[in-house]
């Protein structure tokens, strides 16, 4: 089990070793290094999705390790309360960022091994704290830089523990 202190509250998760077995030893890996701690939520988009794990505060980017497989054909699907990997457009992009899914997001889910297929490795899940992760869509978003649904107060994983 993980813990997220944040600024609006406890949100424990529970790492999927079974299914994301690459993505679960990475993202806890971050975790017990205290990679997340002082990084913010910095996407926000109710309805949707809260994106975290890649900036401190500020938006400073922080530099992440390699980036690891896609394991989103595990057959995790992209549900309320799950945590997925976010990447760029290659499939293969995911490192340290990640989203809760705020509602089922099916679309984001593995179809097949294209670029347009590959969706969104699901990797753990949400087990107490989606209260707090659903006050996170309550805050005022905007425009900061290069980036869109920033909040524009900040939203911070103040420490990470890991059980």
């Amino acid at each position: 089990m993980i813990i997220f202190k944040t600024t609006l509250g406890d949100v424990k998760i529970n790492l999927d070793f079974d299914n994301a077995p690459v993505t679960a030893k990475n993202f806890q890996q971050y975790a017990e290094d205290g990679f997340y701690n002082g990084t913010v939520f910095h996407r926000v988009i109710k309805g949707f999705m809260v994106q975290g794990g890649g900036f401190s505060s500020g938006l400073e980017e922080k530099e992440s390790r390699a980036t690891i497989e896609n394991e989103a054909s595990n057959g995790l699907s992209n549900k309320r309360g799950t945590l997925a990997m976010a990447r760029t457009q290659d499939p293969h992009s995911a490192s340290a960022q990640f989203f809760f899914n705020l509602v089922d997001n099916n679309f984001l889910d593995f179809k097949d091994e294209s670029v347009q297929g590959w969706g969104y490795c699901v990797f753990a899940e949400v087990v107490e704290g989606m209260d707090i992760v659903d006050k996170m869509t309550l805050v005022d978003t905007g425009r900061s830089g290069h980036h869109d649904d920033v909040p524009k107060e900040e939203i911070i994983i103040e420490s990470t523990v890991v059980e």
